[in-house]
């Protein structure tokens, strides 16, 4: 994620979204700042640092609404997405022939609810904590299960991730602007890219090229 942040700081400034900031300690700040460092969301200049240099305060309702955000995070992270995996996912996928194949194909579907609490609940917690600092960040995941096409689904799973390999990877490519065989390769290419991100390995890349045909 320092590596996102600082890209971002870089394209925008390339792009003249933004001018180059003249602090290297907001600079620092942006780069380094907490919460979010783990696993998002991915907070960019150019919405963060003019947040540096406002004066710090914090209403009743930032209060309230930081510390609903920590505890629904804590809520879908310890209480949902670790129980599942720890007393039936990470069992089942252990040692898939002990189980029946209803037991096998509940494994496949808990897993996509662990995977989504537990990322979606460190979202929370962070999004919470920034508010609480005076910070706002960007919303991460919107009900991505009830997403109607691939597309709609990418549009809700891990919104800063997804709209940052659009605007700086889909659309510089050309996005959908060179007809629809280029549309095609560079949908291909953004999400084996965005694969590759996960790791360098051959699943991450299946992945990939699974992600761009369905798109």
């Amino acid at each position: 994620f320092y590596t996102f942040k600082s890209l971002s700081y870089i394209l925008d400034i390339y792009l003249e979204k933004m001018e180059p900031s003249t602090s290297f300690r907001d600079y620092f700040l942006f780069v380094t700042f907490f919460p979010n460092i783990l696993s998002g969301p991915i907070d960019r200049a150019i919405d963060f640092l003019p947040q540096v240099q406002k004066k710090y305060s914090l209403s009743k309702k930032d209060i309230a609404t930081g510390l609903v955000l920590i505890m629904m995070g804590l809520i879908k992270k310890i209480m949902i997405a670790d129980y599942i995996s720890l007393n039936f996912v990470d069992r089942v996928f252990d040692s898939p022939v002990r189980y029946t194949g209803v037991e096998n194909l509940l494994a496949v579907y808990g897993y996509a609810l662990q995977l989504y609490c537990d990322f979606s609940g460190y979202s929370d917690i962070a999004i919470g904590i920034a508010l609480l600092l005076g910070f706002r960040l960007m919303e991460n995941f919107n009900y991505p299960f009830k997403a109607k096409s691939i597309s709609d689904f990418w549009r809700r799973w891990h919104i800063s991730l997804s709209t940052w390999l659009r605007d700086y990877l889909y659309i510089p490519l050309g996005g959908n602007r060179k007809g629809k065989l280029l549309t095609h390769v560079n949908l291909m290419i953004t999400m084996i890219l965005g694969g590759l991100w996960h790791g360098a390995a051959w699943n991450f890349l299946v992945w990939g090229l699974y992600q761009g045909s369905l798109l």
